[in-house]
Parts: C-alpha cells; sequence; structure tokens
C-alpha cells in the first residue's frame, strides 16, 4: 500500500479540497494540477461556483494513481489515460499495474513490481500503455513513518518537479520554522535519497542534486535580508579539507543569520592554510568545522586553529573552535567543542 494512502482525508461536507490543499497533500504543485486537470481530464468532478476546483475523495485517489505512474516514469500523457482508463472500468488501474503497491527497486535499482510475469505480459500487449516497470526511472524514496511532508518532498524528487520542490520547501519553513524544517522534513528525504543513491548506483543521482540544489536555495532565502545585530560575536562556518557535503552547515548559517548573529560561510573544502588564515584576518568569536566522513575530521586542524591568536599585547584573543558532523564521531579532538545538532549548535553560538 502507498504509505501516504492514509493521509489522504474524507471530503468535506462542503464538496472537496481546494487545489492548494490537495498539492500540499500530495507534493506536486498547483500548477502541475491544474495542467493535468486542463490537458488530460484528471480533475475534480466538480467546481464550487462553477469555476474553483473542488478535489473529492475519489478525484485524490485519481491523483494519486496518476503520481505513482509519474514517479515511476511514465509520461504524463500515457499515464493519465492509464487512471482513465482504470476508473472507466476500461482497463488496468494504476494500482493494479504496481501489483497493489508502489514499485520498489532491487539490488540493480531496478524498478520491480510483486505482479510477476502477468504485469509483463500485459505491458507488451498492442496499444497498452508502456508499463513503469520498464522505464528507467526512480522509484518511490523509503522515507518510513516520517512527516506528511517528507514524503510529499521526496515524491516531489523522484519526478524531478522543481516547482513543487520549491513550493513545499517554503510551506515548511514557514509553517515549522528552520530549525525543525531542517531535522523533521529536509534531512530524512536527503537521507533517504542518499541511501537510494548507495544502493542504486547512479540512478539517483540527478534526485539527489536536484533536492540538494533546491533545499539550499530555501536555506540562502531564509538567510537573505537579515542585519547582523550590533556588537554581536562572528561564527566562521566552514568544512574540514577534502569535505564537500555543505548544506548541514548551509541551515546553521542560515538559521544564525535569522536571529540576527553575523556569519561567514565558506563552504566546502577549505585549505587549513586558508582556514587559519582567515580566523586571522576576521577574528571571530568562534569558528565551527564540519566533518562527514572519518577521514576528513583533523584534529589536528582543530588544535593549530585553537592556538591562533589576535588583538593587542594583553588582550588577545583566540576563537571558539566548534566540531560538528558525523566524522568526529569516536575522535578526539581536544580544545574544542562538539555541537550535536542544528539546535544545540544556535544555542552554543548565540552564547558567544
Amino acid at each position: 500500500m502507498d504509505p501516504a494512502s492514509d493521509l489522504v482525508p474524507e471530503a468535506p461536507a462542503d464538496g472537496g479540497l481546494t487545489t492548494g490543499a490537495v498539492a500540499r497533500l500530495l507534493g506536486v504543485a498547483p500548477t502541475t494540477l491544474r495542467s493535468w486537470d486542463r490537458r488530460y481530464g484528471i480533475g475534480p468532478a466538480a467546481r464550487e461556483d462553477g469555476r474553483h476546483r473542488r478535489w473529492t475523495g475519489a478525484d485524490i485517489a485519481a491523483l494519486r494513481n496518476m503520481c505513482a505512474l509519474t514517479s515511476a516514469g511514465l509520461p504524463p500523457a500515457e499515464a493519465a489515460r492509464t487512471v482513465l482508463a482504470g476508473a472507466s472500468g476500461a482497463g488496468p488501474s494504476a494500482a493494479a499495474s504496481f501489483g497493489g503497491g508502489e514499485p520498489h527497486t532491487g539490488p540493480s535499482g531496478a524498478v520491480s513490481s510483486d505482479t510477476g510475469s502477468s504485469a509483463a505480459a500485459s505491458s507488451t500487449a498492442p496499444g497498452a500503455p508502456r508499463s513503469a516497470r520498464a522505464s528507467r526511472a526512480p522509484g518511490p524514496l523509503p522515507v518510513g513513518r516520517a512527516r506528511q511532508e517528507c514524503r510529499g518532498l521526496a515524491r516531489a524528487a523522484v519526478r524531478l518537479d522543481a516547482p513543487a520542490l520549491d513550493d513545499l520547501l517554503t510551506a515548511v519553513l514557514d509553517r515549522y520554522g528552520l530549525p525543525a524544517a531542517w531535522d523533521e522534513v529536509m534531512m530524512p528525504v536527503l537521507h533517504a535519497v542518499g541511501r537510494k543513491w548507495e544502493t542504486a548506483g547512479e540512478r539517483y543521482i540527478e534526485v539527489e542534486h536536484l533536492l540538494s540544489w533546491h533545499v539550499s536555495g530555501a536555506l540562502r532565502g531564509v538567510a537573505a535580508g537579515h542585519t547582523p545585530a550590533p556588537g554581536a560575536g562572528l561564527a566562521l562556518l566552514a568544512c574540514a579539507p577534502g569535505e564537500t557535503h555543505t548544506l548541514a552547515l548551509e541551515a546553521l548559517a542560515a538559521t544564525l543569520a535569522q536571529q540576527g548573529l553575523p556569519v561567514r560561510m565558506f563552504g566546502a573544502a577549505v585549505p587549513a592554510g586558508a582556514l587559519e588564515d582567515a580566523v586571522r584576518r576576521t577574528g571571530p568569536a568562534a569558528v565551527v568545522l564540519w566533518a562527514q566522513s572519518r577521514a576528513t575530521a583533523s584534529p589536528a586542524l582543530v588544535a593549530r586553529l585553537d592556538a591562533i591568536e589576535w588583538g593587542v599585547r594583553g588582550a588577545r584573543r583566540r576563537p571558539v573552535v566548534c566540531v560538528a558532523g558525523p566524522g568526529w564521531a569516536g575522535r578526539r579532538a581536544p580544545g574544542a567543542r562538539r555541537l550535536s545538532g542544528l539546535a544545540d549548535a544556535v544555542d552554543t553560538l548565540a552564547t558567544l
């Protein structure tokens, strides 16, 4: 069964849900739903005042089938024909073509199904819609029992639906605020993409890249336009040399900026010498060094940063060096404060 099927509400007594509500529920852009209605007839049975779309439970079920088929690789026109044929009883429904459930990926990453040879035979029948089983498009992401928004974001990423990604990211940031949106929505979906990519070769790399780009853009949008509070200590954020994973640091930078704290974000793979020079030139209150893997976590660099001093004789200062990221697990970093998560990092840096 579709893990999000229990999230589809019953149609209210006034005749159905609005397009915006359905878009948030299914993880698609409202413009996508309007386009499916206008181009392919995948639309609501009733309209309020003859104009505004109101989606009933049956309409939403058809949309879920449409989302499943397009996520599995069918072009929208073919997916719509399959959905409409199932609704009219003239052919297999979207659920039947997947054995009553979502497709899943095997060890090779190919989309597979529990339907056995019958699904393969139906896909070769003359005039039948191309089976999603034959598509090279990725299957659904395993986000588990996560927030509803996680499933919507995952579906949009798999469909490479950039407008939906932007809409959903904006909505979760507005609803939950940045720390909770990062911890409970963005990060679980990014981890799900990573797990899929590890087991499916290069088939998910485009999904991971698109999702990361839009998450990064959403975080920069949160940080834009905030003026640092006078007198607040500067936080310098950088990945360790050789480390290319930056999104967690971008989330921290955006949260600090949102709270009026000055930040210098240097991003990926900062050479040790350049990082030391930046500390001397900016005189930060704190330096956060991120390491995703144990190989990039360098206690020696921590010691070098911790020893840097600046200022006039008799009033010289040194930065508070903080380490963050899974690469530091089990590694000793004398003199450094270990940050355990986004909320802990913000609280620690705010006190400095």
